[in-house]
């Protein structure tokens, strides 16, 4: 999973809120998170030790298999 902070229309809204927020401290670019990452983070949020991810994205994620490379 690809979280973009850049991209996430709840940015400066519930950062506060946030697990990646809570975590790392505010962001600018993304992080990437596998599943086995994804799957503490969420066992963590449901016991509410942490919260949960806030990520709105604004526009689609992009396929990593339609990607065009810039020469």
């Amino acid at each position: 999973m690809l979280i973009d902070c850049d991209s996430c229309a709840a940015r400066d809204i519930s950062c506060g809120d946030c697990v990646v927020a809570a975590l790392l401290g505010p962001r600018r670019g993304s992080v990437e998170l596998d599943s086995a990452e994804q799957d503490a983070l969420g066992v963590l949020a449901s016991g509410g030790l942490l919260p949960p991810l806030r990520l709105v994205p604004t526009r689609p994620p992009e396929d990593p298999h339609t990607r065009t490379a810039i020469a």
